[in-house]
């Protein structure tokens, strides 16, 4: 089992409630000693391409041991590239040695809407490629904001909590089979640092055969950018819409559904199928994903004259 760096701040994968478990039900007071063998190290791969105008990043580092603490050690003298499918060739460079390869400046603007994008990365003597494609992404209408009190859990406090619930409105294309990464923006950056917060939309709901084709989010995936705790008058706030393949989306659904495997009911951790693929198949394989998106953001400022009434 490796441990992977697709959002570095996270460890997608927990076996302490597992372990709990097993020790809660053994009833005996003998050691449990947990072995674990530790293969050959793996290259993990944190990439997305976007539409967006700025600098575009690949990160590149090496998996390790699920119990080793040490460091995550990047990947150092890569050969990166990304080609698109009319030919242009964008050059990624490690500038400041630290694994993350990068192309463009504050101005440049990589991706394009119906485009298919080629990821090669030379190391030594290995070739690993991947593939992906930006898809289309609808406008986000507006933003709105509800005044709510909610109860605070007991084991932190008594009494009750009050703020603003923010929800953005969007609609979904007529067509089956559009899917989307929703992410919080605050104070003017994307907020994804915990698996937990990925939120996914198939069409306008949370998975395919909904009848959501073509109609504006339900209301769960509009409100999913307040996740952790309700928002204060003058809050910066706001929303980024990307659009993803059906790939992707269940590539993004293993990670959350990874992130949540605990209890007693857990299902064995295993690291999750990625889309970089090493061009000897007798080779060390790759984890990570290679991503590419549109990108439909708005962002507002949290205005208590123009807020919606509390909620009964």
């Amino acid at each position: 089992m490796k441990k992977q760096n697709i959002n570095s701040k996270n460890r997608f994968f927990s076996v302490a409630v597992v372990l709990m478990a097993i020790v809660g039900l053994s009833g005996c007071e003998d050691v449990i000693d947990l072995k674990t063998e530790t293969g050959p190290t793996q290259l993990v791969v944190d990439g997305w391409v976007t539409n967006q105008p700025g600098p575009q990043t690949i990160t590149l580092t090496w998996s390790s041991g699920y119990f080793d603490s040490n460091p995550i050690q990047p990947v150092l003298g890569a050969k990166v590239t990304v080609t698109d499918n009319v030919g242009n060739v964008y050059n990624f460079a490690d500038a400041a040695g630290n694994g993350k390869y990068t192309w463009g400046l504050a101005t440049d603007s990589l991706g394009r809407i119906g485009r298919k994008y080629t990821l090669r990365i030379e190391y030594e003597k290995e070739v690993y490629t991947a593939q992906n494609e930006i898809k289309r992404v609808p406008k986000i209408d507006s933003i709105a904001y509800t005044h709510e009190t909610l109860p605070i859990k007991p084991e932190k406090d008594k009494g009750q909590k009050k703020g603003y619930i923010v929800e953005f409105y969007a609609r979904d294309f007529i067509g089956t089979g559009d899917t989307y990464w929703i992410k919080e923006v605050l104070n003017g950056k994307t907020n994804v640092d915990k698996a937990e917060k990925i939120s996914i939309a198939y069409d306008a709901a949370f998975s395919a055969g909904a009848p959501s084709d073509g109609l504006i989010f339900i209301q769960p995936l509009r409100r999913s950018i307040t996740y952790d705790s309700l928002y204060q008058a003058g809050s910066h706030v706001g929303v980024e819409l990307h659009s993803i393949t059906n790939e992707a989306f269940y590539f993004l659904q293993q990670v959350v559904d990874q992130s949540t495997n605990g209890g007693i009911y857990a299902t064995p951790i295993e690291n999750i199928k990625s889309n970089v693929t090493n061009a000897d198949p007798n080779g060390r394989k790759a984890l990570g994903y290679f991503g590419a998106s549109a990108v439909s953001r708005m962002e507002t400022i949290v205005d208590p004259a123009k807020a919606r009434p509390e909620e009964d």
